[in-house]
């Protein structure tokens, strides 16, 4: 009988395994905001390898403390879960950050100023390269001038012996100078491609701006120099962009980012990384729907959770329209201010209706970009003639990307049809300035970034920056998000549209992992999920609104590792 009883005790001795309930990491001391309904709030964090082991209270996560266990003391600063940039663009965001950067830039004499710079230590030939323009941002008002935009003359002065290409901050526009129009055979005859347009003035000559698939014309001329050069020296240009994106995002918090649109190549590059331990951070990847031989390589997908879950590509990106600030959104009325044009659809209907049909054979997400309430409605109708083909398919959660502008009567099909809106409140109040302006004040009010409505009909908002488009702060997108203000004007943006903190606060994280099918991992602090947490300095559920942008990324934790913590 006493041997039988020592057997029990060792028994439950054994099946308590107490190594299990040690923490490797805790977080104490902090306000919690856990994005769980079930347990919103919290004092501490205990993480277990790259998981999370408990969330509770200061006295519950110390029980778990050990001889080897790390201890983060939060002071009473704010914990949530790891910040999920829900779009963006991420070797752009990396080359940007290499590049000539003009998202501050408030004239068209300082982007000039800037180029004039870099021509002066330019090789003989070499392209000069840049992004984030707006003419709608300047502060200057210009001599000349087509639908806002300037003349090159000033640009070619400056560089008349090195090519230049200067990206929109929308990315769906282009200005080029002299020497590189000359190089692209730019003339009075080169035709309009279509959907995209050559930017000319009253005699038929060419400004300078290249608009939606025009800008083909000289990225391809571009394209051409890029291939003179080493492929040695191209990656190695790649990988540091790359480099640089991660700690640009790190910086700011960020520990999970959704790329929209990524080559075979990148998806190959970004597949060996994971597997080889170089990311720290967490990379989910749309296929661009622009490459070659896209239905061929489908077979090879979708590609999950490659490195342990630090890699992930399982859906398409397509294209149906541009950018409004580039008068390329495709809008069911014409502009307000170009009232003889209705905007460009970039990809033709049907050639979306058969990628569409390639992600559903695939079971692929498919994330279409849609900005004008034209674009959206027919996306819409696309996706929803889709899902009556496959009635047995209920999940497919396909996205449109942006969203901006939608007609109220589309407004509740997004709930109904369960389609993700992908949107970026960091767009609403940086395009503030001339959307009245392009869209009327009529279709602004009841349709220009409809968070409000689009939550109270019942859809799921995620959210992100669009980067490099705009910056990849998500504090910045936060705020935008719950005061629809610009930090340069305290007047809001039709402000019955915005989020409240909580729904700002989830768009960021669960609503971003469930948009990628990763909220079984990701999205909010719970036991088993993966240990990414974002620490701030300000609890941004509770602070003053305009103590919102001060503040501060104290710790970026990805899989239970400080990978960034600000410097005391």
């Amino acid at each position: 009988m006493r041997n039988f009883a020592f057997l029990v005790i060792a028994f439950f001795i054994a099946c308590q395994s107490p190594s299990e309930e040690v923490a490797d990491l805790v977080l104490v001391n902090g306000q919690v905001a856990t994005v769980d309904p079930n347990n919103p709030s919290a004092e501490a964090i205990a993480i277990k390898g790259d998981r999370l082991l408990k969330i509770g209270s200061n006295a519950a996560i110390k029980a778990l403390v050990g001889d080897n266990t790390q201890t983060i003391d939060l002071k009473g600063n704010f914990a949530m879960p790891g910040i999920i940039e829900g779009h963006g663009h991420f070797s752009s965001l990396g080359s940007s950050l290499m590049n000539l950067n003009f998202l501050r830039s408030k004239s068209w004499k300082d982007i000039v100023a800037q180029v004039g710079g870099k021509a002066a230590t330019a090789q003989d030939g070499e392209w000069i390269t840049g992004r984030g323009w707006h003419q709608e941002k300047w502060h200057e008002v210009l001599d000349r001038q087509v639908h806002g935009y300037p003349y090159h003359d000033d640009l070619s002065d400056v560089s008349p012996d090195n090519p230049v290409i200067l990206r929109h901050a929308s990315g769906h526009s282009i200005f080029a100078n002299k020497k590189a129009m000359e190089i692209a055979g730019i003339s009075k005859e080169t035709p309009d491609p279509n959907g995209g347009e050559i930017v000319r003035d009253s005699r038929g000559e060419a400004i300078g701006v290249f608009e939606e698939t025009a800008m083909s014309l000289i990225s391809n001329a571009y394209d051409e120099y890029m291939a003179t050069l080493s492929d040695d020296m191209k990656l190695d240009q790649w990988y540091k962009a790359i480099d640089l994106a991660q700690e640009e995002c790190l910086k700011k918090g960020i520990t999970s980012f959704q790329d929209a649109g990524s080559s075979f190549k990148e998806i190959e590059r970004y597949t060996k990384l994971a597997e080889d331990g170089k990311f720290d951070l967490r990379l989910w990847a749309m296929i661009g729907s622009r490459e070659e031989n896209l239905a061929e390589n489908l077979s090879k997908f979708p590609i999950l959770n490659a490195g342990n879950h630090f890699f992930t590509c399982n859906a398409i990106k397509g294209y149906m329209d541009g950018a409004l600030g580039a008068f390329g959104a495709w809008l069911l009325a014409p502009y307000e201010d170009k009232p003889d044009f209705v905007g460009q659809n970039v990809t033709p209907v049907e050639d979306i209706e058969a990628i569409a049909e390639l992600a559903a054979k695939h079971n692929l997400q498919y994330c279409v970009h849609a900005i004008g309430d034209r674009g959206n409605r027919e996306v819409l109708n696309i996706f929803e003639n889709i899902f009556k083909k496959y009635p047995n398919r209920e999940d497919f959660r396909w996205r449109i990307e942006h969203s901006q502008h939608i007609d109220p009567a589309d407004i509740p099909r997004f709930a109904s049809l369960k389609v993700i809106a992908a949107m970026q409140a960091i767009h609403c109040t940086s395009d503030s300035p001339y959307v009245v302006k392009r869209l009327g004040e009529k279709r602004a009010r009841e349709g220009a970034y409809p968070w409000r409505s689009l939550l109270d009909a019942g859809a799921v908002v995620t959210n992100g920056t669009d980067a490099p488009v705009e910056d990849v702060d998500p504090i910045e997108s936060y705020y935008a998000s719950v005061t629809r203000k610009r930090l340069d004007n305290p007047t809001p943006f039709f402000p019955e549209q915005a989020m409240n903190r909580e729904e700002a606060l989830k768009s960021y994280t669960l609503s971003n992992a469930y948009a990628a099918f990763e909220e079984k991992d990701k999205g909010s602090l719970e036991a088993g999920k993966l240990a990414d947490i974002t620490v701030l300095s300000k609890n941004l559920l509770t602070c003053g609104e305009e103590e919102i942008m001060d503040s501060k990324v104290l710790y970026t934790i990805v899989g239970g590792k400080v990978k960034y913590q600000q410097d005391n």
